[in-house]
């Protein structure tokens, strides 16, 4: 009964979310889009020409958002190259290349060293999570993991004046992730846009320029 309960306030808690129905006016595939726009407001994020990396950008609002941003380019097309990669699939959107498949693995890693080529990546953002269990440790181990795996991604991938924004959770073992972005960016902050629900302990991490490149 309390989970009918849960499912039916969930269920109306996002019809009537503003930035649910925002995302449908505007073409979003999900809500998530206004928090990366409220992000690279604030700090200048995404420009023009860059390479920017998209991990775990199913169902592709943050490349939506990406590709509006870097259009304009005369004759279509646009100014800048963006990679999606998830292990689920994703629709296609326009000028986006999407790689399916887990970064982890060497034959992934390749097809998107293909993409980028010679270039160094300007962006790389993260918007993966894992599957929560509801246990507290074994979650925040999983969390730690994805977000240790963002880091090592741009170390070796992104230019040494780059910027990392994962995503993360204000809870167990947020702590140490923070130190650990302290240890490898120069300037590290954490964000909590509007559009995160207030009931989740949902927290981007944002890293600039690193201190140790690879």
């Amino acid at each position: 009964m309390a989970k009918n309960k849960f499912n039916k306030n969930w269920v109306h808690d996002h019809i009537n979310d503003p930035y649910v129905k925002l995302a449908q006016k505007e073409g979003y595939r999900a809500r998530a889009a206004y928090k990366l726009k409220e992000i690279d407001e604030a700090e200048k994020l995404v420009r023009p020409g860059q390479v920017i990396v998209d991990l775990g950008c199913t169902p592709g609002s943050w490349s939506q958002y990406l590709r509006n941003k870097l259009a304009g380019k005369e004759g279509g097309g646009i100014n800048g190259t963006i990679i999606g990669l998830d292990i689920l699939p994703m629709e296609p959107i326009a000028d986006v290349h999407f790689i399916q498949g887990d970064f982890r693995e060497q034959a992934v890693l390749e097809q998107l060293e293909a993409l980028v080529g010679e270039r160094q990546v300007d962006l790389v953002l993260s918007d993966m999570a894992p599957n929560l269990s509801g246990v507290a440790i074994a979650d925040a181990a999983r969390v730690e993991e994805i977000i240790e795996l963002a880091i090592d991604f741009a170390k070796a991938h992104m230019k040494p004046s780059g910027a990392l924004l994962v995503k993360c959770f204000n809870g167990t073992g947020y702590n140490e992730i923070l130190a650990k972005f302290r240890q490898e960016f120069k300037v590290v902050s954490s964000k909590k846009p509007k559009a995160s629900r207030d009931k989740s302990s949902e927290i981007f991490l944002l890293g600039k320029i690193l201190k140790n490149p690879a």
